[in-house]
């Protein structure tokens, strides 16, 4: 089960649910996608994802199709309103890096293969939200701005870090750590010199950083690595490749 699905290490009110996939899951792309791509703007075939994310929701019993996002690194946060029953056009996909409902059904979805998946839930269940959370969204401010749009005191929220690229392999240059920084001196603990002008960087410590500073102490997950662990797809370790999804839902 481990090798197909990451179940979350958090405790969800009985009312939601989350998984995120691997790219071992039911799925049918051929390299360099294989085999479970769920992102349909990277290149694979889009007749193998639309399968591919039907058999998603088959394998996982969802209750509606997972909401999905043209994501575009920003700070942009959608409103579900209502359950997908029918999967649109990619094309249509709204343009935004996040999701929240307060929907029982709807099926919140974001894309990943190194930046970072944000999940988060209320304590009584009603209210749930998904990012996406490269370094890029993060100096953005898209974690700031879905736990406002919420809609709950962020002290009764809660928050996952899902599969994203680890401290350990992911190196960035100078105006990445500068962009930080220049924002907030704790962002500095965040960063290690690897060799002149590059730095090792913790995605995990910079979400956990500015979910505390938006009030959201309680954050589970971390600890992943898209780079180095080949159960996930890494566009900094493979460049062309899928993409992963980390999903959210109230049971309806």
């Amino acid at each position: 089960m481990s090798r197909d699905w990451i179940v979350p290490d958090w405790p969800l009110p009985p009312s939601v649910a989350a998984i995120a996939t691997t790219r071992h899951g039911p799925g049918g792309s051929a390299p360099p996608f294989d085999r479970f791509n769920l992102g349909a703007r990277c290149g694979d075939g889009p007749e193998v994802v639309a399968g591919n994310r039907a058999a998603l929701v088959r394998a996982l019993g969802l209750p509606a199709h997972p909401r999905w996002l043209q994501q575009v690194h920003g700070r942009d946060v959608l409103v579900v309103t209502s359950p997908l029953e029918v999967p649109g056009p990619v094309a249509e996909d709204p343009v935004a890096d996040a999701a929240v409902t307060a929907v029982p059904g709807a099926v919140l979805a974001v894309l990943t293969a190194d930046c970072l998946p944000v999940l988060l839930a209320s304590d009584d269940g009603v209210r749930i939200g998904a990012a996406h959370a490269g370094w890029r969204g993060l100096a953005a401010g898209v974690l700031e701005a879905t736990v406002a749009a919420m809609g709950v005191p962020p002290e009764r929220l809660s928050a996952w870090l899902g599969p994203a690229a680890g401290r350990e392999a992911y190196e960035v240059g100078d105006e990445v750590r500068a962009t930080f920084v220049s924002a907030g001196r704790q962002a500095a603990t965040a960063f290690v010199p690897t060799r002149p002008g590059h730095w090792h960087m913790d995605l995990y410590a910079l979400a956990r950083q500015l979910l505390a500073a938006a009030g959201v102490w309680r954050v589970h997950g971390g600890g992943f690595c898209t780079i180095s662990d080949r159960r996930f797809y890494s566009h900094r370790r493979d460049g062309r490749c899928g993409r992963m999804a980390s999903l959210i839902w109230m049971k309806s």
